[in-house]
């Protein structure tokens, strides 16, 4: 089951941690710090295993359905018709790769973090 609060501190947590690491030239940073906020919301769910990767890949999966939207608002505002079409498939493709790229950055840092925590 989904644990909203967490989903979303972990989506920001996301987006902060990431973008952090990313700035300070780490290799990989962008997906240490997705790893780092996975495993926050893993922890912070008390699920265990599944649980943490769950929540933890639904705040992954979050950001990218945000970005996707704003891909598509954009692209309609800068380009019309042609733009909308173009923003839906950027946002499409985006979903589906982000959803892999976070499946195994915040959901083994969840899954990690659910181990930790252990189940209630």
């Amino acid at each position: 089951m989904v644990k909203w609060g967490p989903v979303i501190v972990g989506f920001i947590l996301g987006i902060i941690l990431a973008n952090l690491f990313a700035m300070a030239g780490l290799w990989g940073g962008a997906n240490l710090g997705l790893f780092i906020a996975g495993l926050i919301v893993g922890y912070w769910v008390h699920e265990g295993i599944l649980g943490g990767l769950w929540n933890a890949t639904v705040a992954g999966a979050f950001g990218a359905i945000v970005l996707a939207i704003l891909f598509i608002i954009a692209g309609t505002i800068f380009g019309g018709l042609a733009g909308l079409a173009a923003g839906l498939v950027t946002g499409i493709t985006l979903v589906i790769a982000a959803l892999i790229v976070n499946i195994i950055s915040m959901g083994i840092g969840g899954a990690i973090g659910g181990l930790i925590s252990g189940s209630d």
